[in-house]
């Protein structure tokens, strides 16, 4: 089916109750340390926030399936989301103050719950607001290649993606990051992103940047692409659609020199993962990568037609991490990514 999307409005829809049934249930865990506790903050400070990682979205997916777009369509709020994110993380700070303060007056489980309950209510109706409810079922309607007409009922969200994705594996995939502030060959997980109630933890393998380079290549010579998270606005030319570190030479220009280690900008915040863009192609010779093709998510009128140029350094210096299917990991980096984890903080910067 050409031009055919889904509905991103639909999991956001999600992600919004998702996140702030995690964030009131850290509220309650952390009820018992002061405000200003550096892990309470991390929460605060968390709370409402937009944006997200792979396994985030297939937790989302995998929970509460997929529509397409004509089944839950785009608005204002949905493409301008900072208004809503605002109120969102104003409404829950408040609360977390609320809960805090039933914690400390002792009261029961059950009463926390149906506290939790009244405020998850509030912002099921203020997402509803501004996106509409989601769908409980939409008719599949659609002329395949040959124009033949196509007609499915009622189908469930979940039902479209055990019907229609069956083939797709979504646990054959593993988020490789390259994080030099942190120890590599080691499975990371990240608590503050567990996004979803009995969903997967969000994990990453850290390795060396050769090996996330070898794998997206690999699995780009397979015919699929590859996500990948990355710094996008720095080195970046947004309207010719450029991506190279000798891009901006500023260091020249102020006779200064403000290079830093990838493993420093990390661990000074100057170094973060921004945005998510797609690996669509590669230029290759016997090994040697001179440069890669990439698909970005801000329309065609920036970079040539919505693509753009990546240097092979700019992917040394800003990509943080790569989703690949497990086959393009050596026998090793199976057996760490299927092993057991490295807990972190929630102020533990990994890109």
């Amino acid at each position: 089916v050409k031009d055919f999307t889904f509905s991103q409005a639909y999991n956001f829809f999600w992600d919004k109750i998702e996140r702030a049934n995690a964030f009131y249930d850290a509220m309650i865990r952390l009820a018992d340390r002061p405000l200003n506790d550096r892990e309470v903050q991390s929460w605060l400070a968390f709370a409402g926030e937009d944006g997200g990682l792979w396994s985030m979205a297939i937790n989302l997916v995998k929970k509460y399936g997929v529509v397409p777009s004509y089944a839950m369509p785009e608005s204002f709020n949905s493409n301008n989301t900072t208004g809503l994110i605002d109120s969102l993380a104003r409404k829950e700070r408040k609360d977390a103050i609320a809960l805090r303060k039933l914690v400390s007056e002792g009261s029961s489980q059950d009463e926390l719950e149906k506290a939790k309950k009244h405020f998850l209510n509030e912002v099921y109706r203020m997402v509803s607001v501004a996106l509409g409810e989601p769908p409980k079922k939409f008719d599949l309607e659609y002329r395949d290649d040959d124009k033949k007409y196509h007609l499915e009922r009622d189908l469930t969200p979940r039902e479209f993606v055990q019907k229609y994705f069956k083939d797709f594996k979504f646990d054959d995939y593993v988020v490789l990051s390259n994080c030099p502030n942190h120890e590599f060959n080691k499975l990371y997980h990240m608590p503050l992103y567990d996004n979803v109630d009995g969903g997967d933890q969000i994990k990453f393998l850290n390795v060396p940047i050769e090996y996330l380079a070898q794998a997206a290549v690999a699995q780009l010579k397979s015919g699929d692409a590859v996500i990948f998270g990355n710094d996008v606005l720095k080195q970046m030319e947004r309207k010719t659609g450029y991506l190279d570190t000798e891009l901006y030479q500023t260091d020249k220009l102020f006779g200064v020199d403000t290079k830093m280690s990838k493993a420093d900008r990390l661990a000074t915040g100057e170094g973060f993962a921004t945005h998510d863009m797609t690996l669509v192609g590669v230029d290759e010779d016997h090994g040697h990568i001179r440069k890669w093709k990439v698909e970005n998510s801000w329309g065609d009128k920036y970079g040539h037609k919505g693509f753009y140029e990546m240097s092979q350094p700019w992917f040394e210096d800003y990509v943080y991490d790569v989703v690949v299917r497990k086959e393009f990991l050596t026998d090793e980096q199976v057996k760490l990514a299927e092993g057991p984890a490295v807990d972190l903080k929630p102020w533990d910067n990994i890109g």
